[in-house]
């Protein structure tokens, strides 16, 4: 499976990195996509520069839930669960973005157990790769939930 999804995003212009059963995406050519060298030792994928939820979007889940967030990325078709429609999350939470539960998923510390193993990349190890003497993963996590709070449609 990991195969197939790599070719699909190759077709589609993306880089594929996989360690640790991960995707991680760049846009190819964009000034987020130039990556730090942080983690290339411990197999983790490299770290985009920049620390900005949009951009964090983009490079690590786009592919799978769409630059629109609405589920329809081009890996979205390979996987077996539905890929969630991001911009729905406070609609579908009596109109209360989950910040808590979202961040859990996000760094791993939530799984959904009727979705059986988990299919979406832990990104905690990912985001807390040390750059230059210095560990941004706390903010990049509080970036991209604060970016995902964002992008909620209306009730």
């Amino acid at each position: 499976m990991a195969m197939k999804i790599a070719g699909k995003l190759l077709r589609r212009g993306v880089a594929f990195a996989s360690g640790l059963s991960v995707i991680g995406v760049a846009l190819a050519g964009s000034n987020i996509a130039r990556p730090s060298q942080a983690g290339s030792d411990q197999g983790l994928p490299p770290l985009i520069r920049s620390v900005k939820g949009l951009d964090l979007f983009h490079a690590y889940c786009a592919s799978c839930h769409g630059l629109d967030a609405k589920g329809n990325g081009p890996v979205a078709s390979s996987l077996k669960a539905t890929v969630p429609d991001l911009t729905g999350l406070a609609r579908r939470n009596g109109g209360m973005f989950p910040e808590a539960r979202v961040r859990r998923i996000i760094s791993g510390d939530h799984v959904i157990a009727s979705h059986g193993s988990r299919e979406m990349p832990v990104w905690g190890p990912i985001f807390h790769q040390v750059e230059e003497d210095a560990d941004r993963g706390n903010v990049r996590m509080e970036n991209l939930v604060k970016y995902l709070e964002s992008i909620q449609a209306p009730k």
